[in-house]
């Protein structure tokens, strides 16, 4: 059995007995947690299960600008991490339909209301950086979930990715490797480093 099925069946047996069960895939940037996520939900019971991105709690850049953050955009103090703590309550209790904001990349900004959380949703899908990170105010949200997962990959191919995703958004190679070298690569090095032990980890070589 692949490591995907094999947690398939776990989160399968966990939600026995319950009406949803909240996941967190966590991992640093360029990890692959909205692919895993993705490839996740046909090996779940069609229609149970929905993808909640971290993302979508990003900051706007004119908030990030005032705080002096833009250069460090995508580091755990760039997001709303009330306003995610707040959803993850409301999707705990389950009682109703709920809104959630998505991150649009191509705009660089974060779509309130953009996708819709049915009540009788059984698998909640939560992906992003800092799930597992245990720093204040971070490590509150660790109630809240009823499985975690964490993707470790090799430094050396996260940076392969991480610079790949900036020469495909038309970065020179020398501007791409800057990008990646001065801030994804951070917060890479910084969540790896202080994450709470997840329930499965899946190694990515």
């Amino acid at each position: 059995m692949s490591e995907l099925a094999h947690l398939a069946a776990t989160l399968f047996r966990k939600a026995s007995g319950r009406n949803r069960l909240i996941v967190a895939i966590a991992g640093p940037p360029g990890a692959g947690k909205s692919t895993l996520a993705e490839a996740l939900l046909p090996l779940l019971p069609e229609g149970s299960a929905a993808i909640v991105p971290m993302d979508g709690f990003h900051y706007d850049n004119t908030i990030l600008d005032a705080r002096g953050l833009r250069p460090r955009k995508g580091s755990p103090e760039s997001f709303d991490f009330d306003g995610l703590r707040h959803l993850l309550e409301r999707l705990k209790r389950g009682d109703t339909e709920i809104a959630v904001p998505i991150f649009d990349r191509t705009a660089d900004l974060s779509r309130a209301g953009a996708s819709i959380i049915a009540a009788d949703t059984r698998f909640i899908l939560v992906e992003g950086n800092y799930l597992l990170l245990d720093e204040s105010p971070w490590y509150g949200l660790g109630p809240l979930f009823d499985h975690t997962v964490w993707i470790d990959v090799p430094r050396q191919e996260l940076e392969r990715r991480l610079v790949q995703r900036w020469l495909d958004h038309d970065h020179s190679q020398e501007a791409a490797l800057a990008r990646a070298r001065s801030n994804d690569l951070p917060n890479a090095d910084r969540v790896s480093a202080n994450r709470r032990q997840a329930d499965t980890t899946i190694s990515i070589f």
